[in-house]
């Protein structure tokens, strides 16, 4: 029941800044098959920030582009060594966050990508890897000529 309310508060109001992931551990007898859970989220929507609080008291902000970019989705895996890498994502924002289980979030981006789970053990080490993995994304992208900026719509030639 409380896991429904919160993702009813997450739908409505993303600004909301909660910490039920630690009510919720609680409530289960800390449960969560992992050393590492999330005691606190909150979402800085105009910032396009992830701010994530875990249970070791380390503190990470994600921005959105960069939590994007690294979605932990099928998607995004990379394929008989090719790596695919998520163009264009420069302006993207978090739309919401769906709680799922007591180990893992949901993020819904506004480009409609929702399909990655962020377990608390992939957020903190993502957290503790940001800067290694933002810069393997600029290589990605120079490599294959992309852009992280979106592409641009060609005007429609008048006939």
């Amino acid at each position: 029941m409380l896991l429904q309310a919160a993702r009813l508060l997450l739908l409505i109001d993303s600004q909301y800044a909660f910490s039920w992931f630690r009510r919720l551990s609680s409530a289960t007898g800390g449960q969560t098959g992992s050393l590492i859970s999330v005691t606190a989220l909150h979402l800085h929507k105009k910032e396009k920030v992830l701010e994530v609080t875990f249970s070791d008291g380390s503190v990470s902000k994600y921005s959105a582009e960069l939590l994007r970019v690294c979605s932990p989705s099928a998607e995004n895996c990379s394929t008989g060594g090719n790596v695919k890498v998520a163009a264009g994502r420069r302006h993207v924002g978090i739309m919401g966050l769906e709680p799922v289980g007591n180990y893992a979030v949901r993020i819904n981006f506004d480009d409609l990508h929702s399909t990655g789970l962020y377990t608390w053990d992939y957020l903190h080490d993502l957290g503790q890897h940001k800067f290694s993995r933002a810069k393997q994304y600029i290589a990605a992208l120079r490599e294959q000529g992309a852009s992280r900026d979106p592409r641009k719509l060609k005007p429609k030639a008048k006939q």
